[in-house]
């Protein structure tokens, strides 16, 4: 018998004992929460499930429920979007009015389903949100090019940037609608309570997610926590060198110290640019071939987050258009 044939019923025995102690914990676990009220600042998994009142599904928390629903996409559950939501209790940023308060008013584990009106969901369609822009400023504003009905658009404000789609073109105008696509409707949401957060390294992986690292790459980015210092140092992947991930990462940073007060004061982020090997030397790829390597590897990546933008955009504007089209 081969030496590998000799380990794999270990490493198949040890796979299986790693699964029956998750499972021992999770029921541990569902013991101690099960029918217990959820308190504000608890780190909470749930399961969402959102659809209009005419039954267009529009979000939800499975692949499962996305292939039910019709709209499961390949490039989607590759980022990780089929995906339980990882929420903080009482704060904002993380889920709508309306379901926020209804999960500070539900028990462990516990299922409930709701009718939200448009002010706790995405708000009434405000007209004041529609503008009509001149051809001539428009494509001064979108880097010279025309308008195209159904495409996104940001303008830059001193409030901040304002995200609309543009609706329509009329006598020389462009009609931009800054409203949510689901302003003003009514909306139908399943949700169940599926698990409550306490590992500490946990809590940080569910942040990197939730600031649009897929689950399966989490792994990745190397976390050393200091508790002394009160400190945490974060290893960015080689695949992440080349993104501008500026603003996650001063996202991520916020977020840990304002939700990890208690344990996090500094947040340090490690980049390592490793030397390139000398052409020709000792056999090695020429420092040329490695970087375009590395960069091809970056354009898939690259690739990879347009295409699922571009699927969600489409599927909020076909949302949208359906909406008007019926009203």
């Amino acid at each position: 018998m081969s030496e590998n044939e000799d380990k794999e019923p270990e490493s198949s025995e040890e796979e299986g004992k790693t699964i029956e102690e998750k499972m021992r914990a999770d029921e541990e676990k569902r013991k101690r929460f099960e029918g217990k009220e959820i308190e504000d600042g608890d780190f909470v998994i749930v399961k969402i499930t959102g659809k209009t009142k005419r039954g267009n599904v529009f979000r939800v928390s499975s692949e499962e429920d996305a292939k039910k629903a019709g709209i499961f996409d390949e490039n989607e559950a590759r980022q990780g979007q089929y995906t339980p939501d990882f929420v903080i209790v009482g704060e904002k940023g993380f889920l709508n009015e309306g379901l926020m308060e209804t999960i500070e008013n539900m028990k462990y584990f516990e299922k409930k389903s709701v009718r939200l009106p448009p002010e706790k969901a995405f708000g009434k369609r405000v007209p004041d949100k529609i503008e009509r822009i001149g051809l001539a400023k428009f494509r001064r504003m979108n880097q010279g090019k025309p308008p195209e009905i159904g495409q996104e658009f940001t303008r830059r404000t001193q409030q901040g940037a304002q995200r609309g789609t543009v609706r329509n073109i009329v006598q020389g105008k462009v009609i931009v609608d800054y409203n949510h696509p689901l302003a003003g409707q009514y909306l139908d949401y399943n949700i169940e309570i599926l698990d409550k957060v306490e590992n500490f390294d946990k809590k940080i992986e569910y942040f990197l997610i939730n600031k649009g690292v897929p689950p399966a790459n989490v792994e990745d980015f190397k976390i050393n926590y200091i508790e002394d210092d009160k400190t945490i140092e974060i290893t960015i992947p080689k695949m992440y060198l080349f993104q501008n991930i500026t603003y996650m990462k001063f996202g991520l940073a916020m977020d840990l110290q304002n939700h990890l007060s208690d344990k996090i004061d500094d947040v340090k982020f490690i980049e390592v640019f490793e030397k390139m090997p000398t052409p020709g030397v000792g056999g090695g790829a020429g420092a040329a071939e490695l970087e375009e390597s590395v960069m091809e590897k970056v354009k898939e990546f690259d690739e990879e987050q347009g295409e699922e933008k571009e699927a969600e955009e489409e599927g909020e504007e076909a949302e949208s258009e359906e909406t008007e089209e019926k009203d």
